[in-house]
């Protein structure tokens, strides 16, 4: 496979098939966990419809990542996979793609920002990844990851705008309507577009009338621009406290959101903190603020979700504890 991890044949805005998807499921098997779906009553009565929590915070690595970057890495052919693989990664995808790396017995080198969270670069250490550093901007991180490809010869996995990836994302949507088939809504966060892409395309083909819906913090909102305008919309250095969602839409995932997303909410910073606690509190389960924006969107009134059954993609679990966003 070629670095972009477009697979030879498909050009570079060609999107996974739910056989595809399937496929997916069947590779990575072995290696991620068939998360829970949660249910919580109370948190029914506070949005007015039923609400289904695909609880991906639970999975390797503490998030839905693991899924896409071991179909990637599973998927390379030997002597691809022999020269390494690269990424550029707040944190979760990096340390998916270490985490895919160690399981093959190959290197892995992650550009990260020198902001990161500190729990999210000890995850990707913990891995054995080789980190590199950059200013916390997408040009800096793709920058060094062109550089790296150069000397290294390793395969790109971009963290969202890469065929296999998609695909192992939209193994979580696949899992949740196998357990509750009869949703009449399923809602994602959006960064980079990776896993809205991957539940779209296994949402609408595995229930044709089902609306797929995107939730993204108004203070990064260029998908939900480019949604609106169908042209890729640009923000350098979004200031979110959903680190996880600061990456930008690509060609590949602006077609996907376009053919199969109902629509995209936004909301604020305050709605986020608000919904990470109001999770915490109630379901009992830890997240970082990213999976909190769905339920923000929510609340916000961004997303009307009101008397419907509505599954949630819970993105994941990793958060620094010591720097909760609601201690002083």
């Amino acid at each position: 496979m070629t670095p972009g991890a477009t697979p030879a044949g498909l050009d570079a805005v060609e999107l996974p098939a739910l056989a595809d998807i399937r496929a997916a499921h069947a590779r990575i098997l072995p290696f991620v966990h068939r998360t829970p779906v949660f249910t919580c009553r109370s948190l029914d009565d506070v949005i007015g419809a039923q609400l289904f929590w695909k609880c991906e915070n639970l999975q390797k690595v503490g998030a839905f990542k693991a899924r896409g970057a071991c179909n990637a890495v599973f998927a390379l052919p030997a002597d691809d996979a022999a020269r390494g693989v690269v990424t550029h990664s707040s944190g979760n995808h990096g340390a998916a793609l270490a985490y895919a790396a160690r399981r093959r017995g190959i290197p892995a080198h992650v550009v990260m920002p020198d902001n990161a969270p500190r729990i999210k670069v000890a995850n990707v250490e913990g891995f054995g990844a080789r980190i590199h550093y950059c200013k916390p901007t997408l040009a800096a991180r793709e920058d060094a990851c062109a550089q790296l490809q150069h000397a290294t010869g390793a395969t790109l996995v971009h963290p969202y705008d890469d065929f296999a990836v998609i695909a192992g994302q939209g193994t979580a949507a696949l899992e949740l309507l196998e357990a509750v088939p009869d949703l009449d809504a399923v809602v994602a966060p959006i960064g980079g577009g990776g896993v809205l892409s991957g539940t779209a395309i296994a949402a609408k083909a595995m229930q044709p009338d089902i609306d797929v819906l995107g939730a993204e913090p108004a203070a990064a909102d260029d998908a939900a621009r480019s949604f609106m305008s169908g042209t890729l919309q640009s923000m350098p250095n979004p200031q979110t406290i959903a680190d996880g969602l600061r990456g930008a839409l690509s060609e590949r995932t602006l077609r996907a959101l376009r053919m199969h997303v109902a629509t995209i909410g936004t909301c604020s910073e305050e709605a986020i903190i608000a919904a990470m606690r109001l999770i915490w509190e109630r379901m009992k389960v830890l997240i970082e603020p990213s999976s909190a924006v769905p339920l923000a969107a929510m609340l916000e009134g961004a997303l009307s979700v009101r008397g419907r059954r509505v599954g949630v993609i819970l993105t994941g679990g990793n958060v620094d504890l010591d720097r909760l966003p609601w201690q002083k």
